[in-house]
């Protein structure tokens, strides 16, 4: 893998990273609340497209200017996907494409403890139709048949978990579980079901770190998509790592 290559992806991650932090600010809302129309200093936003990128209304608001860390993980994480991944494998550009989204949705949950629907739904369309366009291009190295059976495994086997238990996960991670599903199936059933159980041993992992530190008594809820999404990132990894050339 081209170091030239890795370190331009890790540029549009921190380039896209940079929208993160005040497009999380306007969506970190109740479920029943509207998006925030104005910045913390008071200036509106300037407008429902331009809006949902967080953009303010005046330039140079220091309230709203973006900390480094939405950047820095978001350039860590496409970083990570080019190396894994190789520049000749189609699929990468949907990895890095997704990416900036994933920190997003992670951003909003550990603030509010929900995953917008503005944000989950379009990424489970999204990811199994850039696929099936991805199936078709040379060096392709995933299965687009894979991804449509991951996307209905996971998000079924989501579903039947916030029934069994709703008070114990939010029908956001159901949602955000589909398009997680198609894209560790795009590897393959090993890389779908360690991805999926990635993630629910990183959160089980806090969980318990949290009880053991009494910052948290026992069955406390915790916001589950920055862990879902760590584990299909570390599923991803492996896929792209070990997939057939």
């Amino acid at each position: 893998m081209s170091i030239a290559f890795v370190s331009a992806a890790a540029l549009w991650g921190a380039a896209a990273g940079l929208l993160v932090p005040r497009a999380a600010y306007r969506l970190s809302v109740a479920p029943d609340e509207p998006w925030r129309s104005r910045c913390p200093a008071g200036h509106a936003f300037a407008g429902p497209a331009r809006g949902w990128l967080g953009m303010p209304g005046r330039a140079g608001c220091a309230t709203t200017s973006a900390p480094l860390a939405a950047p820095l993980l978001t350039a860590l994480v496409c970083a990570a996907l080019a190396a894994a991944t190789g520049v000749p494998r189609p699929e990468l550009f949907v990895w890095l494409l997704a990416a900036p989204f994933g920190t997003l949705l992670a951003c909003v949950d550990v603030r509010v403890h929900r995953l917008p629907d503005r944000l989950t739904l379009p990424l489970a369309a999204a990811l199994p139709l850039l696929l099936a366009v991805v199936v078709t291009l040379p060096y392709a190295a995933g299965s687009w048949t894979h991804s449509l059976l991951g996307a209905l495994v996971l998000g079924g086997g989501y579903l039947l978990l916030f029934l069994l238990h709703p008070n114990g996960m939010g029908f956001g991670d159901v949602k955000l579980a589909v398009p997680i599903g198609a894209a560790l199936g795009w590897y393959g059933w090993g890389v779908l079901f360690a991805g999926a159980f990635a993630g629910f041993l990183l959160g089980a992992l806090y969980g318990l770190g949290l009880v053991v530190t009494r910052r948290a008594a026992r069955g406390a809820a915790i916001p589950f998509g920055p862990f879902m999404l760590a584990g299909a990132l570390l599923g991803l990894l492996l896929g792209a790592f070990t997939a057939l050339p």
